[in-house]
């Protein structure tokens, strides 16, 4: 049974640090210009331990699925938004790698196209089509009660990656692989109070509403800001959707309505690559005039780091096919599975973007 958002802790099984490894391909379809994937092994992800008190997890007893051989098993991948964001793209290759690499019998692959009602379709056409694991990367952390349901008759475990969903683990789901948002919020707040000396007017361009990955981005840096800036003024909060040309099109916007503004907090790189566009057609400087901190690590990004026009870049990796494949195996072998198995980021800012160009994606 879904239930409302409720705070999340970290009393779960303690999950071996590990480092995995994948190769990324270039894909069709991006906004950049850039399609490599950047080195593998630079961009692998690594798993933080939990370091509260660790229960026993969920086991496969414990959700009631049958034993499952991955090598022959039919796993579904649900995508939930176009492949026209890097993080998307490489989200999607390194599922794709990793299934062939593990030997999957088939995959199945759908992309909701940012439409929560296909989302779930797809999640019931990939069931009704013999799937017997399924990897989700969620639109909304609300809304995919039917998918799941369906998934929970067929006794099918659900691993949910990159958005949490308000649900239960172990029940309605068995674990989230990720970022910690929160603390990516933060991370990027203590990078810009270094950029702006902790003075100055911000302007953050949000997320797309109704996901845990533009609440809690928000919310880690605005409590940072609040707790140790308080003389860097938050002045205005607009959505760009996660997405280039609607950032660019806030941005634009801002400059006429905020014309004060002397830096942009991003809560992806996309609408920061947007708004530096907007900066340099209104003849400002970014990365001088106004500073820019984003989360992602695209390598446009970071390439934007290293030529000055961004101030400070926090990494989101989206390369989940080695964890979420490792988790699977580890469930299947009777272990108990987090239900949150966090990862490390990195940050990315002037002395070090140059150098990290390869591990960007």
């Amino acid at each position: 049974m879904f239930l409302p958002q409720r705070s999340r802790t970290f009393s779960v099984a303690c999950v071996v640090a590990t480092t995995v490894t994948m190769a990324l391909s270039g894909c069709a379809k991006s906004e950049t210009t850039d399609h490599t994937g950047g080195d593998a092994g630079q961009g692998a992800q690594t798993v933080q331990t939990p370091t509260a008190s660790a229960g026993p997890g969920c086991t496969l007893t414990a959700y009631g699925a049958p034993k499952l051989d991955l090598e022959n098993a039919i796993v579904g991948f649900s995508q939930s938004e176009k492949e026209a964001n890097p993080f998307r793209i490489a989200e999607t290759q390194s599922i794709k790698d990793e299934a062939a690499k593990a030997g999957v019998r088939k995959l199945l692959t759908t992309n909701a196209q940012s439409q929560l009602s296909k989302q779930i379709s797809d999640i019931q056409d990939m069931l009704a089509q013999g799937a017997q694991f399924l990897i989700v990367a969620p639109l909304n952390s609300d809304g995919l009660e039917p998918a799941f349901q369906a998934a929970a008759a067929k006794k099918v475990p659900v691993l949910t990656i990159d958005r949490k969903v308000n649900a239960t683990a172990c029940e309605d789901y068995l674990a989230f692989l990720g970022s910690d948002f929160v603390e990516q919020g933060k991370r990027a707040a203590d990078a810009m109070i270094k950029a702006t000396g902790g003075k100055g007017k911000v302007a953050i361009l949000l997320g797309s509403s109704g996901n845990s990955v533009t609440t809690d981005r928000t919310k880690g840096f605005v409590d940072r800001v609040a707790a140790e800036a308080p003389g860097l003024e938050i002045v205005a909060q607009q959505t760009g959707e996660f997405a280039r040309d609607k950032g660019q099109q806030v941005m634009e916007q801002l400059i006429q309505s905020k014309p004060g503004i002397t830096a942009v907090y991003a809560e992806n790189d996309e609408m920061a690559l947007g708004a530096v566009t907007a900066l340099k057609a209104a003849g400002k400087a970014p990365g001088k005039d106004i500073k820019i901190v984003s989360i992602d690590g695209t390598r446009n990004a970071v390439q934007a780091l290293a030529d000055g026009e961004l101030n400070a870049v926090i990494e989101s990796n989206p390369r989940f096919g080695p964890l979420a494949f490792a988790t699977a195996r580890k469930f299947y072998a009777g272990e108990g599975i987090a239900e949150d198995v966090i990862i490390s980021d990195r940050a990315y800012d002037p002395s070090n973007a140059k150098e990290s160009l390869g591990g960007a994606y």
